[in-house]
């Protein structure tokens, strides 16, 4: 099933996709999209969708799940955009924070932030977490996947890299999160290890791989963290890009006020936003 949020930022509702491809109102069963509803989604399998409420129109789409803790990402997780990097292929996962602030809608703007002249793109699987995972085995790790979506890393390259300090302040600034349109249930899904991804700025292909390339897998990942922290339910893994981000090209690329972007993922539906200067 394809879950979703729609409505003015804030205020969304809980919505599921029908087999059109029409929204249908979901609040008559779920308060939100989050939570201890994460942890059992596959209830909702013999639900009658084409029976709910038809949402009219073409409403904003907010975040495809509320509620996130934490917003863990992984660095350097394709091995060819750690080449384009200039960088090594890491020994263990490289693990840093995103704000969840920073979390928005799908089409939402990419907001350039004050001064920015390094805003960049990343799009990457993200995986959100359902039941609580806490030390739990990389056979077992998918088990706690209540579902997948698709994420826009948005990083402003001069924050992470040139200034003092960890990467996270590159990473969390305001719209710098698009996270959705749906999140996908792994039955929909099958093997998170065989998506094609892209990303587009201005009509341009920029990105164009794989998940089969990721360095550490879904499951590896899952577990990984674990270790170190539980996982809740509503808890966001980005598991990482393919090459193409600006960064990689010589001479670097980055985004501008009035650039379009647009990407997606292969069985999760796709994205486009618009680059506007943040006042």
């Amino acid at each position: 099933m394809k879950f979703l949020r729609y409505g003015p930022r804030g205020s969304e509702k809980p919505g599921v996709l029908d087999a059109a491809g029409n929204i249908r109102d979901l609040s008559g069963f779920v308060g939100d999209i989050a939570g201890e509803v994460l942890t059992n989604l596959a209830r909702f399998a013999d639900l009658d969708v084409e029976s709910l409420p038809l949402v009219e129109g073409n409403p904003r789409l907010g975040a495809c799940v509320s509620g996130t803790g934490k917003f863990m990402c992984i660095g350097l997780n394709y091995a060819d955009h750690a080449a384009e990097s200039g960088l090594a292929v890491p020994s263990e996962p490289v693990l840093f924070m995103k704000a969840t602030s920073a979390i928005c809608g799908p089409n939402d703007p990419i907001l350039i932030p004050r001064g920015s002249e390094k805003t960049d793109w990343e799009v990457e699987l993200g995986v959100v977490i359902g039941k609580a995972a806490k030390y739990v085995n990389e056979a077992n790790a998918l088990d706690h996947v209540a579902g997948y979506c698709v994420i826009n890393d948005v990083s402003e390259r001069a924050y992470q890299i040139e200034r003092e300090g960890q990467w996270t302040k590159g990473k969390s600034c305001d719209n710098f999160g698009q996270t959705g349109p749906y999140l996908v249930t792994p039955d929909e899904v099958g093997d998170p290890q065989n998506l094609s991804m892209w990303l587009e700025v201005n009509g341009e292909r920029v990105q164009n791989g794989s998940t089969k390339t990721m360095v550490y897998g879904v499951a590896h990942l899952v577990s990984y963290l674990s270790q170190f922290m539980t996982l809740h339910p509503g808890d966001i893994i980005s598991t990482g890009t393919p090459p193409g981000v600006g960064l990689g090209f010589k001479p670097p690329r980055f985004l501008k006020a009035g650039d379009k972007v647009e990407l997606g993922i292969e069985k999760l539906g796709q994205q486009a936003q618009v680059c506007v200067a943040d006042a």
